[in-house]
């Protein structure tokens, strides 16, 4: 997997970490650097609040313990959230392993319990911009090596291709959506990025 993924020109791959013995957790995440490293993956560790890696200062522990260099970490907008982090963590943390970052959005109220959490996760997520996440503050906070996407799934009763319209035109620096969000998501933080880093969209052919 780890071979085609490389030849399909992948550079990092996103994991999470579950297992309660945390030695066994960091070699298990140091061997998978260590496979990943030939083909030219790092690989990234992401928090979720329902794993035993819960919060973003616990998972750039067990990448600084690891100590591999291509072994970082990954920061989900939704995941920081609902793990009660912060864009200040991000900044105040260890910039130098935060290698990517997954954009999205999501509604203002906090959710209560595991199943409601996953449920947002995996199935209930706005396109950035047109929710409540500081996502220009969580822009400014990220070292300008990390690595964007936007991660947005969502059970709109849309079909897959109108879906991915959606999210492209959400993206867009001139997206009504983020005209009309209020200051916290003017355009400008989309352009920031944009401008800045060296982020590759595809945007889908009507």
């Amino acid at each position: 997997m780890l071979e085609a993924a490389g030849a399909l020109g992948a550079r990092r791959l996103s994991v999470c970490g579950d297992d309660p013995d945390r030695s066994r957790l960091v070699a298990n995440f140091a061997a998978l650097c260590d496979l990943a490293a030939p083909f030219g993956i790092g690989v990234d560790l992401e928090c979720m609040a329902w794993r035993i890696v819960s919060s973003l200062p616990l998972a750039v522990r067990v990448a600084e313990a690891a100590e591999r260099p291509n072994g970082g970490v990954l920061v989900d907008a939704l995941h920081l959230s609902r793990t009660g982090g912060a864009p200040e963590d991000v900044r105040g943390g260890s910039p130098r392993l935060i290698r990517s970052a997954q954009l999205c959005d999501t509604r203002a109220e906090r959710l209560v319990g595991d199943e409601a959490i996953i449920r947002e996760a995996r199935s209930e997520r706005l396109a950035p911009g047109t929710g409540h996440l500081p996502l220009g503050a969580l822009l400014a906070a990220l070292p300008a090596h990390a690595a964007l996407s936007v991660e947005v799934p969502m059970e709109s009763g849309a079909s897959a291709e109108e879906h991915a319209f959606r999210v492209c035109d959400a993206t867009e620096p001139s997206s009504p959506a983020l005209a009309e969000s209020g200051p916290r998501y003017a355009p400008r933080w989309l352009m920031r990025a944009f401008s800045n880093r060296h982020v590759r969209t595809t945007k889908p052919t009507r």
